[in-house]
């Protein structure tokens, strides 16, 4: 979990990244001048390949996403998904890692957007409900066509090692970093 002095100093990171990256001169945006709304939490999920999508993915809600990655280490990632834009810092780790998220503007992610490494990443996310978890099934866009990853967040190690996935998922590659989307970024097909 995050302690503390871990969130005074993710705090002061961020800050100091918005100035540095949002400054333009004519007065910068700083994020101790905004309204915070941040979210720091662990994150525990596994992600399996996909190898044929199912036919019923038209029933589901879905959302189109667009993400790139300010820097792959630390693991910096802007992300607009629909009319949200999310700026995103992840912890090391596969399963199991700490991530911190800061609601940002469409002004702000699209400055952030010039300074970005690698490539783009468009995908399609579908939210399929299963048992009480919700798979979400991204279908991969441009440089990615063809991949399909799906992820199941979970609130526990336990609930994560004791997951039996759908008979329609292909194999467990949450250890796996060339799956991780920061891998991907780097333009390098797993």
């Amino acid at each position: 979990m995050f302690r503390f002095k871990t969130i005074l100093s993710l705090y002061l990171f961020l800050d100091k990244i918005l100035s540095i990256f949002i400054n333009d001169r004519k007065g910068g945006i700083r994020l101790s001048q905004h309204r915070i709304q941040a979210k720091i939490s662990v994150e525990i999920e596994r992600k399996y390949i996909i190898e044929e999508t199912p036919d019923f993915l038209g029933t589901y809600p879905y959302k189109s996403i667009k993400q790139a990655y300010i820097s792959m280490a630390p693991v910096i990632r802007i992300r607009q998904i629909g009319e949200d834009f999310i700026l995103t810092i992840k912890g090391k780790g596969h399963i199991e890692r700490e991530e911190f998220e800061l609601t940002i503007s469409q002004s702000e992610f699209e400055h952030l957007s010039k300074k970005t490494e690698g490539i783009v990443i468009h995908k399609t996310r579908y939210f399929i409900p299963y048992n009480h978890y919700t798979i979400e099934l991204d279908i991969f866009h441009d440089y990615f066509e063809g991949l399909v990853l799906a992820e199941v967040e979970f609130s526990s190690m336990d609930d994560a090692n004791s997951f039996i996935p759908p008979n329609w998922f292909g194999r467990d590659v949450s250890e796996n970093p060339n799956y991780k989307n920061s891998s991907l970024a780097k333009g390098k097909r797993p």
